[in-house]
């Protein structure tokens, strides 16, 4: 059974497991899916199902995804599921080599170019979506004068709201829900 909690990746090989292209896709997916299998995923990313069942296979080596139990009747079908609530992963657990230095920063360029090809997207389509929608949307910018103590309070704050929102989402009925992604960034910068 999934674990209620973060999984804290601190080792290089988790690492590079996730931040293959394909496979934090996947990973996504179940995420948002909670169980799928092979075949239902291959569909949803455009990619082979002999290809999507390697990598979550990858997936499972490194214990980021789990067998789930069967959602339905016929036994040939392997389900999968996430092992834990999401994943964490901290620059201090790489920064003491610089190998792993580097693979943390190639895995978060990853993510970030993905985050910004789905926002990309969400623009290009954005005609598509009711005006409840685009009037929801979330697209601010604050230049901040903070200390480092303070940036840290404040995603705190952050992160306590959206695990609300997270629990919310997980419990209530699927009426009217669609997926949202948001993403927070806060990082130190000069002019």
């Amino acid at each position: 059974m999934a674990s209620s909690e973060n999984r804290r990746i601190t080792d290089v090989g988790t690492l590079k497991a996730l931040a293959h292209p394909l496979r934090a896709d996947l990973y996504r997916l179940l995420y948002l899916e909670r169980a799928a299998t092979a075949s239902q995923l291959a569909a949803r990313v455009d990619e082979a199902v002999s290809l999507v069942s390697y990598h979550l296979r990858k997936l499972a080596e490194h214990g980021l995804i789990e067998e789930a139990e069967r959602q339905s009747g016929d036994g040939r079908e392997r389900w999968w599921q996430p092992a834990s609530d999401g994943v964490t992963i901290r620059d201090a657990d790489f920064r003491d080599e610089p190998q792993k230095a580097a693979a943390h920063l190639a895995a978060t360029r990853l993510f970030h170019d993905q985050r910004a090809d789905r926002y990309r997207r969400y623009l290009d389509e954005r005609p598509a979506w009711p005006p409840e929608w685009n009037a929801a949307v979330i697209d601010s910018e604050f230049l901040l004068r903070l200390t480092a103590e303070e940036l840290a309070a404040m995603k705190g704050e952050l992160d306590a709201v959206l695990y609300k929102y997270a629990e919310k989402s997980r419990s209530a009925a699927a009426d009217g829900r669609e997926n949202v992604a948001l993403y927070t960034y806060g990082f130190p910068f000069r002019l």
